[in-house]
């Protein structure tokens, strides 16, 4: 069973503008699975949709209704248009509180943006997943902790809080908090958006190797060419379609991927 299963999702946004809006369609029924220890990078320009995907993957948002066929249906009740598995569990499944659940412990989230609590040590920042759900840190639950910040390369820098940490220091230690639950996938949103190319390449080198050498799933979201060429796999979407799907190991440097790309996209 793959960890992450997407099948024919649809979102369609209303926007409006005075007494008018029109509907814009973020998502055309995508489809895609994400095998265990995967490292998947999902790109497009500005608009594609890869945000949402990525959104609904995490049932953050959820996929569009459909229009109930009462002549077939027992109840006319709407259903989603596509639906998302996560370790064989349909998010469409659960309400707004047991997905907060749910994504605490089977969802690793990784932002642009660190959101890191500023008043909490990194250590700390780290452990709050585990803090929520009742979890004393002593014993093997701190040890386990110790273990993700010598991964992260941050063993020295666990008791610094995040305005004592570089941008890059940041992002590591919002993987780590991505990590610390063993989470079925990792998704991560433009999680170079922010960094310096030396930091990028430091973040980029930490997924690759979280999912080659330790297993993890991941998927992320990029605009940049350099950074997908750290996946295992690409996806390309263009007008809220998946127009391709290959492996990088095919492709001899992140120029012949912004080709490929190039050409997906036109």
């Amino acid at each position: 069973m793959n960890p992450l299963v997407v099948d024919q999702v649809r979102k369609t946004y209303r926007t409006r503008r005075g007494s008018t809006g029109r509907d814009v369609v973020a998502l055309a029924g995508v489809s895609m699975e994400v095998a265990a220890g995967s490292f998947l990078a999902v790109m497009g320009a500005s608009g594609s949709g890869k945000s949402t995907l990525l959104h609904l993957m995490s049932g953050l948002t959820t996929p569009d209704l459909s229009t109930p066929d009462l002549s077939k249906t027992e109840h006319g009740v709407e259903a989603p248009q596509g639906r998302v598995w996560i370790n064989g569990t349909d998010l469409s499944k659960m309400n707004d509180y047991q997905l907060t659940l749910f994504r605490r412990k089977q969802i690793g989230l990784v932002f642009q943006s660190f959101n890191l609590i500023p008043t909490l040590s990194a250590f700390e920042n780290v452990a709050l997943p585990l803090v929520l759900d009742g979890a004393r840190i002593r014993g093997e639950v701190r040890d386990k902790i110790d273990q993700i910040f010598e991964r992260l390369g941050l063993s020295d820098r666990a008791g610094h809080r995040p305005d004592s940490l570089s941008g890059g220091e940041q992002q590591r230690v919002a993987i780590g908090r991505a990590l610390v639950n063993d989470p079925a996938v990792i998704l991560a949103d433009e999680p170079t958006g922010n960094l310096d190319s030396v930091n990028s390449r430091i973040v980029c080198e930490l997924l690759r190797d979280l999912a080659q050498i330790h297993g993890k799933t991941i998927v992320m979201v990029t605009h940049e060419p350099t950074v997908a060429a750290y996946a295992l796999e690409v996806a390309v979407l263009k007008d809220g379609k998946l127009v391709d799907r290959f492996p990088t190991e095919g492709v001899d440097s992140h120029s012949s991927l912004a080709s490929r790309y190039q050409m997906c996209v036109r």
